[in-house]
C-alpha cells in the first residue's frame, strides 16, 4: 500500500484575498515560513520517502521547508499545479464576487470552467493519474504531494466518488495535511486536512 500526505502550501499574502492561480512570484508570507518550519517539525517522525511538488513557488517552499528537515531533495511536479483559472488569475475576490460567471463556476464546478481556464474535471484527472502511477510504481512508500487547496480536493473529492458541488464542504487549511492510503484493491481517505 502507498500512502500519500497531501499537503498544502503554507500561507502567502494573497491567501484569503487575491486568487492567485498560475501566476509566478507569490511566495510564502513570513507567517507561511513559520507555517512551513513547524509542518516540517510535525512530519519528521513519520516515514517518508519522496516529496513531489507543484512548480510555483509558494508550493516548492513548503516542500523544501519539508526536504529539509529529511534530508529529501524535491521533485517538480507539473500534475500538482494549481488550476489555470485563465482570466480569473490575480484577481481579488471582491472583483470576483461582482461576475457572474464566478458565481456560475462556484455553483457548477463539475460543468462551468473558469473564462481561459481548465475544467475541475481535468484537474480530477490529472492529479489522481499521477497518484495511480505513483501507487504502482512506489509500492509500500509515503510520498509527500505539495499542492494547492482545490487540486487537493479535486483529489480527496475523486477517491470518495462525491460530486465536484461538495468542493465547498471540504476545508483545505495553509500547511495542512490529507492522507490517502492507495491499495490494492482501491485508494481510501484516512485524514483530512491535519494541521498538526
Amino acid at each position: 500500500m502507498s500512502t500519500f500526505l497531501l499537503i498544502r502550501h503554507a500561507v502567502t499574502e494573497d491567501v484569503g484575498r487575491v486568487l492567485s492561480g498560475r501566476a509566478a512570484g507569490v511566495t510564502l508570507s513570513s507567517t507561511g515560513e513559520a507555517q512551513a518550519a513547524r509542518l516540517a517539525e510535525t512530519l519528521a517522525n513519520r516515514p517518508l520517502h519522496a516529496i513531489l511538488s507543484s512548480p510555483l513557488e509558494r508550493a516548492k517552499q513548503t516542500a523544501l521547508a519539508v526536504g529539509r528537515q529529511r534530508g529529501l531533495g524535491v521533485l517538480e511536479c507539473d500534475a500538482l499545479v494549481e488550476i489555470n483559472f485563465g482570466e480569473w488569475t490575480r484577481k481579488t475576490f471582491a472583483e470576483l464576487e461582482r461576475d457572474p460567471h464566478w458565481k456560475r463556476f462556484n455553483e457548477a464546478r463539475g460543468f462551468v470552467a473558469p473564462p481561459a481556464g481548465e475544467s475541475f474535471p481535468s484537474v480530477q484527472e490529472r492529479v489522481l493519474t499521477l497518484m495511480r502511477s505513483l501507487a504502482n510504481e512506489r509500492p509500500d512508500q509515503t510520498i509527500a504531494l505539495v499542492s494547492h487547496a482545490d487540486v487537493i480536493k479535486a483529489a480527496l473529492l475523486g477517491i470518495l466518488g462525491a460530486p465536484a458541488q461538495s468542493i465547498h464542504q471540504l476545508e483545505i487549511s495553509p500547511a495542512s495535511v490529507s492522507t490517502v492510503e492507495w491499495g490494492e484493491w482501491m485508494p481510501r481517505v484516512a485524514a483530512i486536512n491535519w494541521v498538526g
